[in-house]
């Protein structure tokens, strides 16, 4: 497209020197870009003829062109960044801004906190990060928060506040994650050096944590506090088991900087390793809109200088996933490895930035999810959880007149039910309508189970249910040394109650809260599970029949038989080989032991 004569006024005044130029239309700045020589550069955008749709389509609107000239072609591509991020330009490629990105906050109070937050706010604490992404900021929250007692609200700690008792604890407290600094009971100093050793692991220095735990374990067990000793280990374990799982690049490899780029018609996404002394010690994903189709190379190329300058890398040595222009960086080679230690680091940069392609895609595909994550924000909120309770269960019993115990689970998956997570279940050690033993027995079973299979724990139980449910519910979790790692919580029905362990007075949540309402729904599916189950099964009649008296025979083996054959008289009548085809041979040896006995003349 020839350019216009004003246009090819401006373009014939253009230097043949290195440079930044900017185009206008009628309202502003649309486009900036960088070359080496100006006047061929910007002379190009009028003469070639194979550019594309979008390309073709600023040229249209091109009005009037501003240029600067500058030294070399390193600072070209500064100022060209600089000035992008300060216009937006219209057709040019934009960097998103990194509070999308997530960090660790350090708070900067009497008894700091850690907090994830992807808005970064100077003065309010030291930031960790930026993290490549939010699963692996949570691994690492995760394991400070099973190490230490973080506090987890956003009280103003200071010694005039607690000493004048404003404050009470919260469930963090009840179940053992934390100490209670809101009312006296953590010393600060003590405090102190949890966030000595928390500042160590977060900039990867293990050492300090681990001798801290090492010492106490030591020290427990030459004072014959066993348990104690035990708790270090399992602590010391942990932070064993995290460095096992760290990217430790080979000690052969020292300071570099890796990029890849993978791209879709919209936009494009870059990852960044800064590998520093055989260790990776940064990882970045940047997210770039796409404005005129532009190809991996030249969406990279800026962005290497850009990331080098704000991490003051000074890596000799880069390592991409696709060819890009020569960089104005004097010293300093880039490199296509296609094998060994080099390769494996680079592959290890791609799969994060296909990570997070798929992770943005999901999430335009996923949108309507935001409502469950509104509610699971909120319930953690109004309970006070250190983690999004993604993951909950509520149970309930069910009997009728006094017979028939049964009791019931409802999982919700992401604030959603999980039906093929529900569980029904024969009470099988209470005799007798006792509501709390039963739930004893019942919370007993699910968790064994789930830790015998190596499943994942909820984040939150409901019983359904006031103190006296809870309290046993409880119990069950101590007794199978699961308790801390999941939030217990009784609902009762008359004014909505919620009730937290080892606190007398319930919590009320507001009516109109969206996590009172889900507890709701969770207790009324619960209770409509439980009972449909127990109405199936007294309507059938297979919990009162001849069989349930018979010693070793359960009740699922029981229906079984009689769902098939109607009655016991045909039971009587099967084969000792077609019951073991049924039930296995030592049940078909309780029955005709049982059916012999039943048949045997009565002493006189």
């Amino acid at each position: 497209m020839a350019a216009s004569a004003v246009l090819q006024e401006q373009i014939n005044h253009l230097p043949h020197r290195p440079g930044v130029y900017k185009y206008y239309d009628d309202e502003g700045i649309i486009y900036v870009g960088k070359a080496v020589d100006l006047r061929k550069r910007v002379s190009s955008y009028f003469t070639k003829q194979d550019h594309n749709k979008k390309t073709q389509q600023l040229v249209k609107n091109i009005k009037r062109i501003e240029f600067t000239i500058v030294d070399s072609e390193s600072d070209a591509f500064l100022l060209e960044n600089n000035l992008i991020k300060q216009h937006q330009p219209k057709y040019n490629i934009l960097l998103k801004d990194g509070k999308t990105y997530p960090y660790l906050l350090l708070t900067k109070e009497r008894f700091p906190r850690l907090i994830p937050t992807r808005n970064k706010q100077p003065g309010d604490g030291h930031y960790f990060g930026p993290y490549a992404n939010q699963g692996g900021l949570n691994v690492l929250l995760e394991l400070i928060r099973a190490l230490y007692p973080l506090r987890t609200c956003n009280y103003n700690l200071s010694p005039e506040n607690v000493a004048a008792g404003k404050f009470k604890v919260c469930l963090e407290y009840h179940i053992g994650n934390c100490k209670g600094p809101c009312v006296g009971n953590e010393d600060e100093a003590a405090y102190g050096q949890y966030i000595q050793q928390i500042r160590q692991i977060l900039n990867g220095d293990l050492r300090l944590p681990k001798q801290y735990f090492r010492d106490k374990m030591t020290a427990a067990a030459q004072e014959m506090q066993y348990e104690l000793a035990h708790q270090f280990k399992q602590k010391l374990d942990k932070l064993d088991d995290f460095q096992a799982k760290s990217t430790i690049v080979s000690a052969t490899l020292t300071n570099i900087d890796v990029f890849s780029i993978a791209s879709n018609e919209k936009g494009a996404f870059v990852n960044y390793l800064k590998v520093m002394n055989g260790s990776i010690i940064l990882t970045q994903n940047l997210e770039l809109t796409k404005k005129l189709d532009e190809s991996d190379g030249e969406i990279l190329a800026p962005l290497i200088m850009q990331l080098r300058q704000e991490y003051e890398s000074e890596a000799k040595e880069i390592l991409t996933n696709v060819p890009i222009e020569p960089l104005p960086l004097p010293g300093v080679s880039v490199a296509q490895p296609q094998i060994g230690d080099k390769r494996k680091l680079l592959e290890l940069s791609i799969k994060n930035v296909l990570y997070a392609r798929k992770e943005k895609e999901s999430m335009n595909e996923k949108s309507k999810d935001v409502n469950e994550v509104r509610i699971m924000e909120q319930i953690k909120k109004d309970l006070r959880l250190t983690e999004l309770p993604k993951h909950i269960e509520c149970f309930d019993n069910s009997n009728f007149q006094g017979d028939n115990p049964v009791a019931a689970m409802v999982c919700f998956r992401n604030a959603r039910p999980s039906k093929k997570d529900y569980r029904h279940y024969h009470i099988k050690t209470v005799i007798g309508p006792n509501d709390f033993d039963s739930m004893y027995e019942v919370v007993s079973r699910r968790y064994r189970r789930l830790v015998d299979e190596g499943a994942s724990l909820p984040q939150l139980v409901i019983v359904d249910g006031g103190k006296g449910q809870l309290s046993m519910a409880v119990k069950a979790i101590k007794d199978l040394n699961l308790w801390g790692q999941m939030a217990v919580i009784g609902i009762a029905k008359r004014l909505e109650e919620i009730y937290v362990p080892n606190d007398p007075l319930p919590l009320y949540i507001d009516k109109k809260s969206e996590s009172l309402r889900l507890f709701q729904r969770m207790r009324d599916e619960v209770h409509r599970f439980g009972i449909t189950f127990h109405r199936s099964l007294r309507d059938a009649g297979t919990l009162k029949t001849e069989l349930t008296d018979v010693k070793g025979l359960g009740p699922i083996t029981a229906d079984k038989l009689l769902s098939k054959f109607k009655s016991v008289k045909k039971i009587r009548e099967l084969t000792e080989a077609e019951l073991i085809t049924e039930v296995g041979k030592a049940k078909t040896k309780v029955l005709l032991t049982y059916f012999n006995q039943q048949e045997a003349p009565t002493p006189q």
